[in-house]
């Protein structure tokens, strides 16, 4: 896997999400998610939504993976 198909999985899984992947490896992984969907939800909830989208990938090809979720409101208050 490299950051780009994980990024497309993430987008299917939460379509309309703003998703950054980077890795120097291609094995361990860090990601920005930024999404409504996550809205209302706790972290560990979010990077549920995240999981779900990866599937069995997740422990597999993907071996580590940090992850940053956040609302677009969460987003545009800390770009302030």
């Amino acid at each position: 896997m490299n950051p780009k198909q994980i990024e497309e999985l993430i987008h299917v899984g939460l379509p309309g999400a703003e998703v950054r992947v980077r890795s120097e490896d291609n094995v361990h992984f860090e990601a920005t998610v930024v999404s409504a969907a996550f809205a209302g939800l706790r972290p560990l909830q979010r990077h549920q939504l995240v999981y779900k989208a990866l599937g069995e990938r997740m422990g597999g090809e993907i071996h580590a993976l940090a992850l940053q979720t956040l609302t677009p409101d969460e987003l545009a208050t800390r770009s302030h």
